[in-house]
């Protein structure tokens, strides 16, 4: 996908989804089973995989959110002099928790974890902890019996990983999102857009971001879905010298491009590879009357792939909510 087109993708996109919430209401003249609503009525109501630091469901809820990633990384990444080796992988061990507070308020901590970085080539082997996101998710909007919700979300990521696994830089990022969430029959439709907002914009990158998710439930067991994922650059960094034990510190300075959904270098040319679009599909198991459910997505991205972190991912998750 070229710089070009992405305007003609966001708008499809766009013009999609408000087709789709146009006419869910009238699917099957009966949105949702009324012993639902007045049980759960966000039973039938399942998580987003991919983009998991950002991408959630628009319901507060109280839940465990156990999470394992493996990337593979392209075998030559973008840079002002060139394309340079790569090639490795990267895995992603992590537990976010949500507590509500009430139906429509919940504390949300969306970003902690491990990181195991192993390249192939050019870097060097690391690992240690993520930075820690957190904050309020407010839903502004709550109307059950339509399978209708939205809020407002405000994280703070706070510099505290391990600089070797590109974490733990700059003075914190604000994350301020709206998320968007539509259940209709077997449908289900999530979306979510939001910016990643520096304290230092020379330490980090600025960036706007969007994901959307569509499921549909074909038993009480299996939920196939489809989910796609953009990062756009709106302001690079400064390309300073940071996370001294990969290349002396060098990489903001040379490489072209930003890190997408977990890592952010301050790249000073990642203009030059502005926008990041994955796409995935995968499923979601939910045992009936279980409060537990497991997810599974592959995602690769559709912009040029030596422009990213991203060969291809797999994400496995497990949903247990209280």
């Amino acid at each position: 996908m070229n710089r070009s087109s992405l305007p003609l993708f966001a708008a499809t996109v766009a013009t999609a989804a408000l087709s789709f919430s146009a006419s869910a209401g009238d699917y099957g003249k009966a949105p949702i089973d009324k012993n639902v609503v007045a049980d759960d009525p966000w039973a039938d109501a399942i998580r987003p995989i991919t983009n998991p630091t950002l991408f959630d469901l628009a319901i507060p809820q109280t839940q465990l959110h156990p999470i394992f990633m493996y990337n593979s990384m392209p075998s030559v990444v973008d840079t002002i002099i060139g394309g340079v080796p790569l090639g490795g992988d990267y895995q992603v061990y992590a537990l976010q928790f949500e507590y509500a507070l009430s139906d429509r308020l919940s504390l949300n901590a969306t970003k902690d974890g491990y990181i195991v970085f192993d390249p192939e080539s050019t870097l060097t082997d690391d690992e240690g902890f993520a930075n820690v996101a957190l904050g309020p998710k407010y839903a502004w909007l709550l109307q059950p019996e339509k399978g209708l919700a939205s809020n407002f979300q405000l994280l703070y990521e706070i510099p505290m990983g391990n600089t070797g696994t590109w974490q733990g830089e700059g003075d914190g990022v604000f994350i301020p999102s709206i998320s968007t969430l539509k259940l209709a029959g077997p449908f289900q439709f999530a979306h979510q857009l939001g910016f990643k907002l520096p304290v230092d914009g020379d330490a980090e990158s600025s960036m706007f971001y969007t994901s959307a998710h569509l499921s549909y439930k074909v038993n009480e067991w299996i939920r196939p879905l489809v989910e796609v994922n953009w990062f756009h650059v709106l302001e690079a960094g400064d390309g300073g010298p940071r996370f001294g034990s990969q290349l002396g510190g060098a990489l903001p300075s040379v490489i072209a491009f930003e890190g997408g959904d977990l890592v952010n270098w301050g790249a000073a040319n990642a203009e030059l590879n502005e926008d990041f679009v994955t796409g995935a599909v995968g499923f979601r198991v939910t045992p009936p009357g279980k409060p537990y459910d497991f997810g599974f997505a592959w995602e690769t991205p559709l912009t040029d792939e030596e422009a990213g972190l991203m060969d291809n991912r797999f994400t496995v998750d497990m949903v247990i909510k209280f």
